[in-house]
C-alpha cells in the first residue's frame, strides 16, 4: 500500500516537474521571439527601411516642390544641411517639378552648415538650369537663414518678416570673479600658448581676444562676399548698416534689395510659377538619423566646447 502511494506520488512530482519545464520551454520561445522581433524593429529603423523615406515621384501631375528649413540650423537638428540638402535634391530631381521653393523660418545658426547649404544649392541650380529655386520667408529668415538664402534667384517674404542680420557673434560667460568669492582655484595645463583659447574660468587674455576678433571679422567678410554675390546689383551698397547685423521688416528690406518681393508660397506657386499644386518634400530624419546625429553632435561637443560661434 506505501509502495503504490510513494509510486503516485512520484509520478505526480514528475508529471509537474514535466509540465514546468514544458512552460518553460514555451516562454523561453516566446520571450526569444520577442527579443527578436524588437531586436528586427530596430534594425529596420536604423537601416531604413520605414519611416523617412521620399517617394520616388511625389506627385504625378506638375507641382511646385516646397521643402521646409524651420528653427535654428545646426548639424543636430531637423534643419541640418544634410537634411535640408537631401529635401532639394529629391526636389530638383522630380521630373514633375516646376519650381523649388525653400521655405524659410530661422534665426540662423552655424555658419558652417548655411555655407554648405549655400554651395551646395549653387551645384544643383547649376545642374538643373531649367527648374527656378525661389526662397520665401516667413516669420524670420536671418543670419545664417538668410546664407543661405542668397542663393535663390529670387527671396520672398512677407512684409512684417525679419530679414538681414548680416553678422557673426562669439559669445560666452567669464566666471573668474565668481570663483575668486567662491575660493575655487582654477588648475589649467595646457601644451600650447593658446590651447586654453577663452577659457571662462580664466582671465580673458588681450592677446587671445584679439585673435577672436580677427577671426570673426574674416567669417563676417565671408558672409559678406556671398552676399554680395548673392544679390549683386540688387543690393543698395551705399547703406553703411546693411552689412552691420541690423535686422529689417520686409518691406524695409524690400527696399534695401535684401529680398526681391512680397509674396506666400502661395502666392509664388500661383502668381509666379503658374502652378497651383504645392507638394512638400521636406525629408523626415529617420531613427538611424538623429542616432548618428546625437552621436556625431555628442562628438563635437566634446571636441569643440570651449569655443561656439554662430552666425547671429
Amino acid at each position: 500500500m506505501s509502495d503504490s502511494i510513494e509510486r503516485d506520488a512520484l509520478n505526480a512530482i514528475l508529471t509537474a516537474s514535466v509540465k514546468e519545464q514544458r512552460s518553460a520551454r514555451r516562454w523561453g520561445i516566446f520571450f526569444k521571439l520577442l527579443t527578436f522581433t524588437y531586436l528586427f524593429v530596430i534594425l529596420a529603423l536604423m537601416m531604413g527601411w520605414v519611416g523617412g523615406q521620399q517617394n520616388e515621384s511625389a506627385s504625378a501631375d506638375a507641382h511646385v516642390a516646397v521643402v521646409n528649413l524651420q528653427g535654428a540650423i545646426s548639424s543636430d537638428s531637423d534643419a541640418s544641411s544634410a537634411l535640408i540638402l537631401q529635401g532639394l535634391s529629391n526636389a530638383f530631381e522630380d521630373k514633375n517639378t516646376k519650381a523649388v521653393i525653400l521655405r524659410a523660418n530661422s534665426p540662423g545658426g552655424s555658419p558652417v552648415q548655411s555655407g554648405m547649404m549655400y554651395d551646395e544649392i549653387a551645384r544643383l541650380k547649376k545642374k538643373y538650369p531649367k527648374t527656378p529655386f525661389y526662397v520665401v520667408v516667413e516669420d524670420v529668415c536671418a543670419s545664417g537663414c538668410y546664407y543661405a538664402a542668397v542663393s535663390a534667384d529670387k527671396i520672398f517674404a512677407d512684409k512684417a518678416s525679419i530679414v538681414g542680420s548680416i553678422g557673426v557673434l562669439m559669445d560666452g560667460f567669464g566666471f573668474t570673479g565668481t570663483m575668486e568669492k567662491l575660493g575655487v582655484e582654477r588648475r589649467l595645463i595646457t601644451a600650447g600658448a593658446n590651447k586654453g583659447f577663452l577659457d571662462p574660468f580664466s582671465p580673458q587674455s588681450e592677446e587671445q581676444k584679439q585673435k577672436a576678433v580677427t577671426m570673426l571679422a574674416e567669417v563676417h567678410q565671408q558672409f559678406i562676399n556671398v552676399v554680395k554675390q548673392g544679390r549683386g546689383k540688387r543690393l543698395v551698397q551705399d547703406n553703411p548698416d546693411l552689412f552691420s547685423g541690423l535686422v529689417w521688416s520686409g518691406e524695409s528690406a524690400l527696399k534695401l534689395g535684401l529680398i526681391d518681393a512680397l509674396g506666400s508660397v502661395d502666392s509664388v506657386a500661383r502668381d509666379v510659377v503658374k502652378v497651383d499644386n504645392v507638394v512638400d518634400f521636406t525629408p523626415q530624419p529617420t531613427y538611424a538619423d538623429r542616432l548618428a546625429r546625437q552621436f556625431g553632435v555628442a562628438v563635437a561637443t566634446t571636441l569643440g566646447a570651449k569655443m561656439e560661434w554662430q552666425l547671429k
